[in-house]
């Protein structure tokens, strides 16, 4: 059976399914919303069943002062920074006469370049050895893996690290560890249950009893795992279960496991617009300091900035990250907040919920839009 039939295939099992009542499932990954908004299967699936776009975006939630630690670096003569591509448009709060983001600073004269991948950072430092080359590396454990593995093989001696990494299931504890957790089930992160394991999520089955079950980005197997946790739902026996098989096992990739266990330490960590959350986020471990830009550079907090760590006025991108509202009820969304003119980060990233529902063709505020 191909793909298309087996999402077919799908699709009519969990058609036949009668609950008793609606079924809210959280998909935590930015993917994996890209894949549903792509796939249009909110559409097709059935009215009693609400998917919510979940924390699964890096550049949404990444600190605000570690974006503009990365704009001062960037002005700082004879300094590269080197980001992914996504970072360099988020927005910041602070004076229009003063960079808002890495694109404007590069606007005004800074040395700022994206990059795809660590390699190429390393690459550039290579090429520009008198100058300082600091890169500004956001991401979840998909992408912290190959920092980690780029800091444990060396790195050129004008060259240090910006991390701002995060780990992706302290938040959906958080989320359910509230009163009102907002879903009824949840889909994991495939490719972070590849690089982690499946195992890594089974206290959301076992401690807070919902339904979970990894997902890859095939349509087939996003349709496997909503089959598994609404069929779970129903028969009140919530429980792990791994629809990507082929790529996700129990306790995923133990070099790249190490690689993060060796580099980095685990820290309680601010996501932008939404807190401290404990013990998740990385930091480079302190026998690896010279390697890390904040210690190389002696970066601190501006006590100034008031505004550390918001939102831009009006900005509901932290409610979209959390699941509390849909990115069209953000009063901003698709109004002064667009691709083009984004004001807040989950219009910016191609793993943000706001950026992804206006690229499938989302347009208006709902008429049922939050206060």
């Amino acid at each position: 059976m191909n793909a298309a039939a087996q999402a077919r295939d799908w699709l009519a099992r969990i058609a036949a399914i009668a609950p008793a009542r609606p079924i809210r499932v959280m998909n935590v990954c930015g993917g994996h919303e890209r894949s549903i908004s792509m796939a249009g299967l909110r559409g097709v699936l059935p009215d009693w069943i609400t998917l919510i776009p979940g924390p699964g975006c890096p550049v949404c939630v990444c600190p605000e002062e570690d974006v503009h630690a990365a704009i001062g670096l960037a002005r700082r003569p004879g300094t590269i920074v080197v980001a992914f591509g996504d970072m360099l448009r988020v927005p910041t709060n602070g004076p229009r006469a003063q960079p808002r983001s890495l694109q404007e600073a590069r606007a005004a004269g800074a040395d700022v370049r994206p990059v795809a991948s660590p390699a190429e950072a390393v690459r550039i430092a290579h090429e520009n050895p008198r100058q300082e080359l600091v890169f500004f590396a956001a991401g979840f454990e998909t992408t912290s893996a190959p920092v980690a593995a780029m800091i444990a093989q060396g790195l050129p001696a004008n060259m240090s690290v910006l991390l701002s990494a995060r780990r992706t299931w302290p938040a959906v504890a958080m989320l359910l560890g509230a009163d009102t957790p907002g879903f009824d089930a949840l889909v994991a992160p495939g490719h972070v249950a590849a690089v982690m394991g499946s195992e890594e999520w089974r206290f959301v089955a076992e401690r807070h009893g919902l339904p979970c079950a990894v997902a890859g980005f095939e349509p087939a197997s996003l349709l496997a795992a909503l089959h598994a946790v609404i069929s779970q739902h129903i028969s009140g026996r919530p429980a792990l279960e791994n629809c990507y098989e082929g790529v996700v096992t129990r306790g995923g990739n133990p070099t790249a496991r190490a690689l993060l266990d060796g580099v980095f330490e685990t820290v309680d960590a601010p996501w932008r617009g939404i807190g401290t959350i404990p013990a998740s986020g990385f930091a480079i471990r302190p026998e690896l300091a010279r390697l890390d830009a904040r210690a190389r550079f002696d970066i601190a907090a501006d006590p100034a900035r008031t505004r550390a760590g918001q939102m831009p006025p009006g900005c509901d991108c932290a409610r979209v990250v959390l699941g509390r509202i849909a990115p069209d009820q953000c009063t901003l969304f698709g109004r002064a907040c667009t691709p083009r003119t984004p004001v807040g980060p989950c219009m910016v990233s191609d793993e943000g919920a706001c950026r992804i529902w206006w690229s499938a063709g989302t347009r208006r505020r709902r008429a049922d839009a939050a206060d």
